[in-house]
């Protein structure tokens, strides 16, 4: 059966809406009114229409943070993705780790995304889970009370190379030069992190569950699923996915079938910063994926 790891009250989630302005070289946010609670922030993620794509101000809801992780075994790379049933839009994808970015940490979205990392990727081996660190800070263990986590052992999360283009929180430029784009029909702007997440070199084999949280009867509720690990692995080729889609589970990996599977809406096509779908058929973006590569080689072609 599913294990409750966490409960959560809504309630005591605020963010503030924001005020976004863009030109072709940079993007800049700041805090707008006053602070939302969970519920008046989703009231507000509703389309909003922007000219030009490339040169705006809008105001929009909120911000959110996403983590395009890199995980290395065994010398192969791969994309780790969650799959998310999205209850205010009535669908089910695969996406990459990613939150909605509290108020205190606006200025530090960096800190939110690492926390996500933590909350919803979980590392299980035969001695425990692990734990994490970025650079010289500790990531939350926030299943303590549930799991038991190894000391002696931890992963790594490094930066990956940052977006050519600044992202700018009033006038501090942020750490890490997240990528950024305005989703038109939440009216939100998503910041996206390059992030490698290193294993501890023990080789003891993993499995990887992701949990996530749902609301139920007025509270958020974190449920670890065996049954379901809903965490899945994309196979690299010089940087650019192969078209596989994998699960792993104690040191062995099993392929998952694609079909009929859609991805959220970061993996849809970009309109200078804007992107205006809510979600991409899997065969369609690998198709578009495999175009691109044999036009460009590039690994932001996708």
């Amino acid at each position: 059966m599913p294990r409750i790891l966490a409960r959560k009250d809504p309630s005591a989630f605020k963010t503030l809406p924001l005020h976004v302005e863009a030109s072709a070289d940079a993007l800049s946010y700041q805090s707008l009114g006053r602070p939302l609670n969970f519920s008046q922030m989703l009231e507000r993620r509703k389309p909003v229409q922007v000219n030009d794509s490339r040169r705006f101000a809008v105001e929009l809801a909120n911000l959110g943070v996403s983590v395009r992780l890199t995980l290395n075994l065994l010398g192969q790379d791969y994309w780790l993705l969650v799959r998310q049933q999205r209850q205010d839009r009535g669908d089910t994808v695969l996406k990459l780790i990613s939150g909605y970015v509290p108020a205190h940490e606006l200025n530090l979205p960096l800190l939110t995304a690492i926390q996500e990392v933590a909350e919803e990727c979980l590392i299980e081996t035969p001695e425990g889970w692990l734990a994490g660190r970025f650079a010289d800070t500790w990531l939350p263990t926030p299943y303590q009370r549930e799991l038991r986590y190894r000391e002696a052992a931890h992963f790594r999360l490094s930066p990956l190379s940052g977006a050519a283009r600044p992202v700018r929180s009033g006038s501090l430029t942020l750490l890490e030069r997240p990528d950024a784009y305005v989703h038109l029909p939440t009216a939100s702007l998503q910041l996206v992190y390059d992030l490698r997440l290193e294993m501890p070199r023990d080789n003891h084999p993993i499995s990887l569950f992701h949990v996530d949280e749902v609301l139920e009867d007025g509270r958020l509720i974190a449920r670890l699923d065996r049954r379901r690990p809903d965490i899945f692995l994309l196979p690299l080729h010089q940087g650019l996915p192969t078209g596989d889609l994998l699960t792993l589970r104690n040191g062995e990996f099993r392929t998952a079938s694609t079909r009929g599977v859609w991805l959220s809406e970061s993996f849809a096509e970009r309109e200078g910063w804007l992107v205006h779908e809510e979600r991409v058929r899997w065969r369609d973006w690998m198709g578009k994926c495999g175009h691109r590569r044999r036009m460009s080689g590039s690994r932001l072609a996708c």
